[in-house]
């Protein structure tokens, strides 16, 4: 590891809801900065004001929160190298922009959209694409066409230009990715990229690097989709001068649909039923509603720790994660090339092996949310109790209720087929010895109630089966359910014995 400070950043664009893909990035970056004693920076990269969307800032900066993905610079934190939003550092690129035109590393074009379009249809139709590139551009509207009076007047009057970079002739360019290795890339194959647009704005391309160099960041570690402009950065550095200051770079897999076929999209999860944004996204402008995994019930660690696992390999068949074991197990060179599969069903996997693992009293916190919107009531106690009997069945917690709501309204019907099968003409009878024994039990704890019952049916000669479906049946109204003592433990003697004559009178 290079003696250089570790600075990392996520910079993402506010344009609308971040995508889990956005989210595993942030990870890693936060992972690799925490692992090698770094900082972590959140960057927002708003140069394209046209598709900048109203609250995709806060929601951005909410989800990391939720994450517990903590920033040390930033919009959301500040720090020395503020502003931290890129519409906000427009003046800094315009410098930078104007240093390469003088220097010869780019240029001024005048072509309009209208033109460029033509050239477009024109190439289309003879089957190829347009690319304006050092094929092409000493013969458009730019200054290395124009003399320099033409340059000079054209923009005295204002006419609309945009700054391209003067991509080299058959230059190879051999750049090392910390992920994927040697990558060679000619320079002929590459368009003259815009700099710097009409509206006064820097493309992502000058902002990124420029950001980068001033805010001293030492490894870009961002996804694979940006892997195609990686040529053009390099070639920013040195044509700026920074070359010695050049971040390592590192390009992460792509997330791919459950098919393992192409990029995850929202799309997939509209189709499958699983969220693909980590919180609930409201469009404002049409009012249509995304779902989240934090409304879905993910708990947000089970949530990192599955994106984390997505395209990283520990080493070890481990996958229950901390976030401080992530910090601790991660390194780069165990991230994967190629794409990794998102599994809908792994993922509920692992908010069912948090469930389990949680302790009882946070567990009941949440729950106690879920049994005050039914319209009950329980004291923490109780609830702790209820979480740690059922747990093991639950995904979520809101699954808990599905499998504990006996514990809180008496049954409002039975299973059909478990009275045509374990209710018999003598159970009434045994229901009501077993209800006389209840009577007797104290103190009324599940151990006691073990024993009695245990022994009462030994002593009268009466199979365990032949009383305890049926005891079932009338305490929870169908054969579901966890260790019948505990149940009668919670509900207690009043409530236990009440069920057990309404089963009676009702089945009976």
């Amino acid at each position: 590891m290079s003696e250089i400070p570790v600075r990392v950043r996520f910079a993402p664009s506010p344009t609308g809801p971040l995508h889990i893909g956005g989210v595993r990035t942030a990870l890693f970056n936060y992972l690799f900065a925490r692992k090698n004693n770094g900082t972590f920076i959140l960057r927002m990269e708003d140069t394209d004001q046209h598709r900048y969307v109203t609250g995709a800032e806060e929601y951005i900066i909410e989800s990391l929160e939720w994450c517990k993905l903590a920033i040390d610079e930033g919009v959301s934190a500040g720090g020395p190298h503020a502003p931290y939003r890129q519409s906000e550092r427009k003046d800094i690129y315009r410098d930078y922009a104007t240093q390469l035109v003088d220097s010869g590393h780019a240029y001024i074009a005048f072509d309009s959209s209208p033109e460029l379009e033509r050239l477009r249809e024109e190439k289309e139709k003879s089957g190829g694409v347009f690319q304006y590139d050092h094929t092409v551009r000493g013969s458009l509207n730019n200054s290395l066409s124009l003399s320099p009076s033409e340059v000079e007047k054209m923009l005295s009057n204002e006419v609309p230009h945009v700054i391209r970079f003067k991509m080299p002739v058959d230059r190879e360019i051999v750049i090392h990715d910390i992920i994927r290795g040697e990558v060679r890339v000619n320079t002929s194959t590459l368009d003259d990229k815009v700099l710097f647009k009409a509206d006064g704005m820097p493309t992502y391309h000058l902002a990124n690097v420029t950001d980068d160099y001033l805010m001293e960041i030492s490894h870009v570690i961002r996804g694979e989709e940006w892997l195609p402009s990686l040529p053009l950065h390099i070639l920013l550095y040195e044509a700026l001068g920074w070359k010695e200051n050049m971040p390592e770079f590192a390009h992460l897999p792509l997330l791919l649909k459950p098919s393992g076929k192409g990029k995850l999209s929202k799309r997939d999860g509209d189709k499958l039923g699983f969220p693909v944004f980590p919180l609930q996204w409201t469009d404002p402008s049409s009012g249509a509603i995304s779902a989240g995994y934090r409304e879905s019930g993910y708990f947000p660690e089970a949530f990192v720790n599955l994106l984390a696992l997505l395209g990283w390999n520990p080493g070890t068949d481990k996958e229950i994660f901390s976030l401080d074991e992530l910090t601790e197990y991660f390194s780069l060179e165990r991230v994967h090339k190629s794409g990794a599969r998102f599994d809908p069903e792994k993922a509920k996997w692992f908010n069912h092996q948090y469930l389990v693992s949680m302790d009882d009293s946070r567990l009941a916190k949440e729950f106690k949310k879920i049994v005050r919107e039914k319209g009950f009531d329980a004291d923490h106690e109780k609830l702790e109790n209820i979480c740690g009997l059922v747990k093991e069945r639950a995904g979520f917690v809101s699954e808990i209720w599905d499998q504990a709501s006996f514990f809180f309204e008496r049954p409002r019907q039975y299973d059909e087929k478990v009275i045509r099968k374990k209710w018999k003409e003598e159970t009434p009878a045994l229901l009501s010895e077993i209800a006389g024994l209840l009577h007797k039990t104290e103190p009324f704890s599940a151990g006691n109630l073990s024993a009695d019952i245990k022994y009462h049916l030994e002593k009268t000669g009466t199979g365990i089966g032949t009383v305890m479906t049926p005891l079932r049946l009338a305490l929870v109204g169908e054969s579901k359910g966890p260790d019948l003592f505990s149940i009668l433990e919670l509900l207690g003697k009043e409530e236990s014995i009440a069920r057990i004559n309404l089963a009676i009178e009702r089945i009976g």
